[in-house]
């Protein structure tokens, strides 16, 4: 059980640190310098926009990276993705212990949300909910990876996807209960 929870612990900290699913090339990062050249501002702006929040970066090393999706959607009149709220991220824990599981058995998992989509869209055969619903019936549909990315990815889509997930009762009350108390104790 401990060597489980370990690769399930690797498995959820190299996730929770990427927007992909394994398999899933990264996403490409650029330097504030390399933002501000395609967004013809400063450095310095790019850097304020980090620091208020309203541009997302990781940190390599004193570094800032940003996504050049990011960066291109802002320079396209978009707003960038952003940072996810503390239950955007809480959804994402527990939706990549159900990626897990699809790696794990994709057959019996991928057929209880088959099962679970069928019921909500009956409970909701229109508005925004039946949207998303379509959209999980399609990635259903299609190759593995796909639902794999939509569930671990920090996307306003992989949001709300996650928002109307057909993925209920794939984790156990008690693999649920774990990773709450994990969240807790690890994001502030």
């Amino acid at each position: 059980m401990g060597v489980v929870f370990l690769v399930f612990r690797s498995t959820i900290q190299s996730m929770s640190r990427t927007d992909r699913a394994p398999g899933i090339p990264k996403p490409e990062l650029v330097t504030t310098g390399r933002a501000a050249s395609i967004l013809g501002t400063s450095r310095q702006h790019v850097v304020d926009l980090c620091d208020a929040a309203l541009l997302a970066y990781s940190s390599v090393g004193t570094h800032r990276r940003i996504r050049l999706d990011d960066v291109l959607r802002l320079q396209e009149g978009q707003e960038p993705a952003g940072r996810l709220t503390r239950e955007q991220i809480r959804s994402l824990w527990l939706h990549q212990a159900v990626a897990r599981k699809i790696v794990i058995d994709p057959e019996r998992t991928l057929q209880r949300a088959r099962a679970n989509l069928c019921r909500l869209q009956a409970a909701h055969p229109r508005g925004v909910a039946a949207r998303w619903l379509g959209e999980w019936e399609r990635l259903l549909d299609g190759p593995v990876d796909e639902p794999l990315e939509a569930l671990s990815s920090r996307s306003e889509r992989g949001c709300e996807l996650r928002q109307n997930s057909p993925f209920a009762g794939v984790l156990t009350q008690r693999e649920r209960g774990r990773i709450l108390q994990n969240f807790r104790n690890q994001v502030a």
